[in-house]
């Protein structure tokens, strides 16, 4: 299973950086920059990002734009690449969000950006925080927090997702400034939202006491954290396991250790729900499933949950699967994959790619997804 990379390149990302016009935003910017001799950068800089993951070419896939906006550097470079949107030319911001909007519904695992923080602000009013991204710092201004320090830092970041290491996500913020009252000296930053970045993780070693009480710890966090997230408006499936037994204490509910129940506004509708019980009840309420890993081997489903149907993971969807561990119990796979064992194969390619795993209060980790047939 190939690691699905978009990549977009805004190719006149600091243009106006080096002929002293403070900025890049516009048709008219551009072509006054390309005007006055300077020299586009942005896929230079792209390909100092890339040029890190040349070993791991086989280990993934490239999903981006036409031209100068990814396919011309991905090629040269020799990855396997696929163009999913053919961009305007010249391109424009509208090519950006566009190619964005065709990445999320694609089911990128991550999407690399060179740009500035007009390029961040166009690829945030589409996909929010929606699914990771990483943006390579190529514009004039760079003060969104969505950025790595330098290009090839980029791609080390994916480097570690490549290599199926923990990497944590984080939320960043998109800011941009007024770039016409910049010109007349005056510095006006306002915030457009944010996105999920993944960064390195670090670790910090706590001292334990037979592990028992760090445990806890953590399970208390990953609890507060998921009940804090729960919405009224929705209902919730609770999976098998000790982890997803420590989301229903915190709610003060009894938990069926081997079984699923489901909860609704922090009250408990129904235990130990058999398949086509659950079936009926989700046609009744939006709904989203919480399940944790089950199993030594690392199973997310087909272990210790089969009352989690094909039928009903499908019509929850992938989005509202929310998975629940600790850190300490992911990194017990050694790099192996979660599995789905669905009974379905082709639910189980659609479930494979990376995921959102909850691992402490506001704390996440991607961690890949595999099926059966990669053990």
């Amino acid at each position: 299973m190939k690691f699905k990379l978009g990549l977009i390149v805004n190719p006149f990302a600091g243009l106006g950086g080096s002929v002293a016009l403070k900025g890049s935003d516009g048709a008219q910017t551009a072509a006054k920059a390309l005007a006055l001799g300077a020299e586009p950068k942005a896929n230079i800089r792209t390909k100092a990002a890339l040029d890190v993951l040349l070993p791991y070419q086989h280990e993934i896939e490239i999903f981006t734009v036409s031209g100068e906006m990814g396919e011309t550097i991905a090629n040269e470079l020799g990855f396997n690449t696929q163009v999913i949107y053919h961009a305007d030319i010249p391109s424009t911001a509208a090519d950006s969000e566009e190619a964005a909007r065709l990445l999320k519904s694609q089911g990128v695992d991550l999407i690399l950006f060179a740009g500035g923080d007009g390029t961040a602000r166009n690829i945030c009013s589409v996909v929010a925080d929606a699914l990771p991204v990483l943006g390579v710092p190529a514009g004039c201004k760079i003060h969104s927090g969505v950025y790595a320090i330098t290009p090839k830092a980029a791609g080390r970041v994916v480097e570690l997702l490549v290599k199926g290491e923990l990497v944590t996500l984080t939320e960043a913020d998109v800011m941009d400034i007024d770039e016409d009252a910049f010109r007349q000296g005056t510095v006006k930053a306002k915030r457009y939202g944010e996105m999920q970045v993944p960064c390195e993780l670090r670790y910090v070693q706590a001292v334990k006491n037979g592990g028992k009480e760090t445990d806890e710890l953590v399970l208390a966090d990953i609890a507060a954290y998921v009940v804090s997230q729960m919405d009224e408006d929705w209902q919730y499936i609770m999976g098998s396991g000790s982890t997803v037994g420590a989301v229903m204490a915190e709610m003060g509910l009894n938990n069926t250790l081997l079984g699923v129940d489901l909860v609704d506004d922090q009250n408990l509708v129904a235990s130990d729900l058999t398949a086509a019980q659950l079936l009926d009840y989700i046609a009744q309420k939006p709904t989203k499933l919480i399940i944790t890993l089950i199993g030594g081997q690392g199973h997310i489903f087909g272990r210790g949950n089969q009352q989690l149907s094909p039928a009903l993971i499908r019509t929850l969807g992938k989005e509202n699967i929310m998975v629940i561990a600790t850190k300490t119990k992911l990194q017990a796979l050694n790099g192996r994959p979660l599995i789905a064992d669905t009974g379905d194969s082709q639910l189980d390619d659609e479930l494979s790619g990376f995921i959102n795993v909850i691992t402490g209060f506001n704390d996440h980790v991607l961690y890949r997804v595999g099926h059966q047939e990669e053990i």
